[in-house]
C-alpha cells in the first residue's frame, strides 16, 4: 500500500568545511536510523560519513557528489540530500536545489557568511526555496550571536528570526534557550559526539548556579530580539522574507533534535509544480518525476548507473510503465530503489517529495521528466559557464573503448561538460569545468572505475559564450577563439580572456554571444 505519511524534502548546503556531512550524520543518528555517527574525528579512528562514500571523498574529507538519505522521524518520511560544499562542484548543488522544497544552510560560527554561503542564499531566493539557517560549531570559539544576526540581515537581506539562542558564548556551549517555550535545553557531551547527546529541558527557575550567568546573558539577548521583532512568522518564512535560525554543534550532536523537529513543523510540504509550457501538476495528479542527478560506480562489485528522480506528483508503483518526456518513448520502472547514501533497497511505492533511484536507466539524463497520464515536461537544470578547459585522451590506445564509454558516462552525470568539434575528433575531446577539482574527479574515476588512465592537457581558454551554428561558422579561424559543441547540441565559443570575448562581440555584432549562468567561486 502507498505510504501516505507527510513528506519533508530538503538539502543541506553551505560553504566548504561548515559541517554539512557531519550534520547529515547527526540528523540520521537522532532519527535512530544509524546507531553511531560515522564522522568520528580522531587521528587513528576517522571514519567516512554515510553520505560520503566515494574514494576521493574519504581520502580528502570533503563531499564531491550529492547523496540522498531517506528515513522516518515522528511519523514523517524525511528525504535529505547532502550536497558538495566546494564551489568547484556547485553544478551538483544547483541540480539538487531543483529537487527539494527547502534548504538548511550551515554557517560556521567562527567565519560567518562566506562567499559560497552568500551565493547559495541568492540561488535559494531565486528559486523560491525557504531557508533555515543553522549556526554550526558553537562549541568552538567564534563570533558574537548578535553580530551574526546583523551579518545575515545586512548581507543577504533576510530577516533572521532565531528559534533557539545559545546559552554560553561560542566555545562554551552549555545549551540553548528555546525562544518558543522559554525553556533552557541543556546539553551533555558524549565521546567524540558519536552518539545522541543527552539533553535536559528546564524552566528558568530550575537553572543551576553553574549556568546562571550564561543563562542571564542569553535571556537578556532574547528579550532584545523580541523587542526588535525578530520572532518567527510562518508566512514570511515561506515567502522567503525571513530565515529561522538555530544554534548547534553537529559534531557534538547539540541542537540536532531541535532542527529535526523544526523541519517537520515549519518546512513546506511538496506542492504543485509548473512545467515548461506553464502546465501545473498538482501533487495528487497522475505520477510524474524529475531526474536531477545521474551517478555510476556506487557499487564496486558490478557496473551500475543510478538516475536520481524526485517524485513531483502522484504515486509511484514499481513496474509501472511511464513516458520519457524528451523522447516520447515508454520507460519501464521495474528496478527502482530507495536511497540511503550508497545503500539501496527495493521500493514498491513512492509519494510526492520522495527521491528514488532508477537502476541502469541508460536513457535518462539530468533534467529529464518521466510521467504517467497527461504529458508534462519540467524545466531543465541550467548548465553553468565553464572557466577551465582541458583536452583529454586515452593513455593506452588499446583501451579506447573503455575511454569512450567512461567519458560518455561522466558527461551524462554532469561531472564535466564534454565539448567536441570535427577538428579535434572523438579521440581528444575538450573537458570544460567550473572548477579544477572536477578534472581530478575525472582522472580518478577514469583510472579506477573505467580502467582507462587518461592524459590531460590544459588549454588557454578562460571564457565561454553560447553561440549558434551561424556564429560558429563566422567565428571559425579567428585568433584566440574556438567554437565547440556540447553533447546537448549547444555551441560554445571559447575565448582566451574577457577582453578577447568583448572585442569579438564588438567586431561581430550580429553573432550570438550569450553569457551563461555563473556557477563557480
Amino acid at each position: 500500500m502507498p505510504d501516505n505519511r507527510p513528506r519533508r524534502t530538503f538539502a543541506v548546503i553551505s560553504h566548504p568545511d561548515a559541517g554539512k556531512s557531519t550534520l547529515t550524520e547527526a540528523l540520521a543518528l537522532h532519527a535512530r536510523v544509524i546507531t553511531e555517527a560515522g564522522a568520528v574525528h580522531g587521528k587513528g579512528d576517522r571514519r567516512a560519513t554515510v553520505s560520503d562514500w566515494m574514494a576521493m571523498e574519504k581520502a580528502r574529507g570533503i563531499s564531491i557528489t550529492s547523496a540522498a538519505l531517506q528515513f522516518v522521524y515522528r511519523d514523517h518520511v524525511v528525504n535529505l540530500v547532502d550536497t558538495p560544499g566546494h564551489s568547484d562542484f556547485s553544478e551538483d548543488t544547483y541540480r539538487v536545489l531543483s529537487a527539494v522544497d527547502s534548504a538548511v544552510m550551515l554557517v560556521d560560527a567562527g567565519k560567518g557568511l562566506e562567499p559560497q554561503t552568500l551565493k547559495l542564499f541568492r540561488v535559494c531566493a531565486l528559486r523560491g526555496i525557504p531557508v533555515i539557517t543553522v549556526i554550526n560549531k558553537w562549541d568552538r570559539p567564534g563570533l558574537s550571536p548578535l553580530g551574526l544576526m546583523d551579518e545575515i540581515e545586512q548581507q543577504i537581506k533576510l530577516r533572521p528570526t532565531p528559534l533557539t539562542w545559545p546559552v554560553g558564548e561560542a566555545g562554551d556551549f552549555r545549551g540553548v534557550l528555546d525562544r518558543r517555550t522559554g525553556e533552557f535545553v541543556k546539553y551533555t557531551r558524549t565521546a567524540g559526539g558519536a552518539t545522541r547527546a543527552p539533553e535536559r529541558r528546564m524552566d528558568a527557575s530550575e537553572v543551576e548556579d553553574v549556568d546562571a550567568e550564561a543563562w542571564a546573558a542569553a535571556s537578556d539577548e532574547h528579550e532584545l530580539l523580541a523587542l526588535d521583532d525578530y520572532d518567527h512568522d510562518q508566512e514570511r518564512f515561506l515567502a522567503g522574507e525571513t530565515t529561522p535560525v538555530m544554534f548547534a554543534s553537529a559534531l557534538q550532536n547539540f541542537g540536532v533534535a531541535q532542527l529535526l523537529d523544526l523541519l517537520l513543523d515549519l518546512a513546506p510540504a511538496p506542492s504543485e509544480t509548473a512545467g515548461v509550457d506553464g502546465t501545473v501538476r498538482q501533487v495528487d495528479d497522475d505520477f510524474s518525476a524529475f531526474v536531477f542527478k545521474v551517478q555510476s560506480g556506487m557499487n564496486s562489485s558490478h557496473r551500475d548507473r543510478m538516475a536520481y528522480a524526485r517524485v513531483v506528483s502522484g504515486t509511484f508503483e514499481r513496474g509501472m510503465v511511464v513516458t520519457h518526456a524528451s523522447t516520447g518513448r515508454p520507460f519501464a520502472t521495474k528496478y527502482a530503489q530507495a536511497l540511503f547514501g550508497r545503500e539501496t533497497t527495493s521500493v514498491e511505492h513512492a509519494s510526492p517529495g520522495d527521491i528514488i533511484g532508477f537502476v541502469n536507466a541508460q536513457a535518462l539524463r539530468v533534467g529529464d521528466t518521466v510521467y504517467d497520464g497527461a504529458p508534462i515536461d519540467y524545466p531543465p537544470v541550467p548548465s553553468f559557464a565553464p572557466e577551465h578547459f582541458m583536452t583529454v585522451s586515452a593513455r593506452d590506445i588499446g583501451r579506447y573503448k573503455q575511454f569512450r564509454r567512461g567519458i560518455e558516462q561522466l558527461d551524462q552525470e554532469g561531472v564535466v561538460q564534454v565539448l567536441r568539434s570535427d577538428l579535434r575528433g572523438d579521440q581528444s575531446p575538450v573537458l570544460a569545468a567550473v572548477g579544477p577539482l572536477q578534472f581530478e574527479v575525472v582522472e580518478e574515476r577514469m583510472t579506477h572505475e573505467f580502467t582507462s588512465p587518461i592524459r590531460l592537457s590544459r588549454l588557454d581558454y578562460q571564457v565561454a559564450r553560447r553561440t549558434d551554428a551561424a556564429g560558429a561558422e563566422e567565428l571559425k579561424g579567428l585568433r584566440g577563439v574556438e567554437v565547440l559543441q556540447r553533447t546537448d547540441g549547444t555551441y560554445l565559443a571559447l575565448f582566451t580572456d574577457k577582453w578577447r570575448a568583448g572585442h569579438t562581440a564588438r567586431e561581430h555584432p550580429d553573432v550570438l554571444l550569450e553569457e551563461l549562468p555563473a556557477g563557480g567561486s
